[in-house]
């Protein structure tokens, strides 16, 4: 039996008639087109469905859509102010750390988590921060570089380091 919820995604509201079981994922990537959060595993094993609930990230694949009534979601969409990187996504394109892209979304919401929260990370607290997103296609050092490139880059934008 299908019910009315309303979701506020990237700071827009949306009313969506939805199943019981029906996943964020499938709400993002079917209902609205907002596929730069990536299917891959479905177990939450991977990371590539990440977005960030309440600024914190969170794997789309395991919370059903009704649990994320009343939070802020934010997908790779809704990331950029505009048609401008951010510090994090310019950092990850400069340094390499785009491969295929298939994880990229996931990575950089992480990422974008963890530079809220920890402004100048060291090698384990990046390393620790990105144990859920994996990438099949690199060893993760040109990733971290660009997670260094993008906390040295925000703290320099503003006296706070935001």
């Amino acid at each position: 039996m299908k019910t009315i919820i309303e979701l506020r995604i990237n700071d827009e509201l949306f009313e969506l008639m939805v199943e019981p079981q029906t996943t964020l994922l499938e709400v993002l990537r079917d209902h609205l087109a907002l596929t730069g959060t990536k299917e891959a595993c479905g177990s939450g094993e991977c990371g590539a469905c990440t977005v960030l609930i309440n600024e914190k990230p969170k794997l789309a694949c395991l919370l059903l859509a009704a649990q994320c009534v009343n939070k802020k979601i934010t997908t790779i969409e809704g990331l950029a102010d505009g048609e401008g990187l951010t510090p994090v996504q310019q950092a990850f394109l400069e340094k390499g750390a785009v491969q295929c892209g298939f994880c990229t979304p996931g990575m950089v919401l992480t990422v974008t988590a963890l530079l809220n929260e920890c402004p100048n990370p060291t090698k384990h607290e990046i390393k620790k921060a990105l144990e859920g997103n994996f990438c099949r296609c690199t060893g993760y050092n040109k990733i971290v570089e660009a997670i260094h490139e993008a906390a040295a880059r925000l703290s320099t934008a503003s006296p706070s380091g935001r």
